[in-house]
């Protein structure tokens, strides 16, 4: 079972949260009905969408002993215009540098995607969920492309 805490400030919206460990995360709402500090409770579902495939495809790839330089990523998302405003579609580009093949990139962000990453298996239920890349490798090349697309309708 997972277990985490929280207090909230009932006047501000502002909420500490601590996980298992007892690290704490700053959230609130946005003005006028929070204080604004912190990032916004929803948002957090996309900071673990990306912590979560970055920790798989960053594992994967030294198994397959590529050697990454750098790891970035961008995550965006669309969301309902009714509420509750779920997200519909969410973006993760997977920005990489280093001596790593496409192959090995691919493979990586596709079993993250498809198979390990509970996270983004959750999005999918209710969203459309993509995962990219854009690679400069060691010679200096850009590689770009879709690796996988996820959700209700896929």
């Amino acid at each position: 079972m997972t277990r985490i805490t929280a207090s909230v400030d009932p006047d501000t919206l502002q909420m500490t949260a601590s996980g298992e460990r007892g690290e704490p995360i700053l959230t609130s709402a946005d003005p006028p009905f929070g204080s604004g500090r912190g990032i916004a409770p929803k948002h957090l579902v996309l900071v673990a969408l990306a912590g979560c495939t970055a920790s798989d495809v960053a594992s994967i790839l030294r198994k397959k002993r590529q050697r990454v330089d750098a790891y970035d990523l961008v995550v965006t998302a669309e969301s309902a215009q009714t509420h509750p405003k779920v997200f519909t579609a969410v973006d993760v580009e997977h920005r990489i540098r280093g001596d790593v093949t496409v192959e090995a990139l691919t493979r990586s962000i596709e079993l993250s995607a498809t198979a390990y990453c509970p996270v983004n298996a959750m999005l999918s239920k209710v969203a459309r969920v993509e995962h990219r890349y854009v690679l400069l490798d060691a010679s200096g090349a850009t590689h770009a492309a879709t690796v996988a697309v996820s959700g209700p309708d896929h």
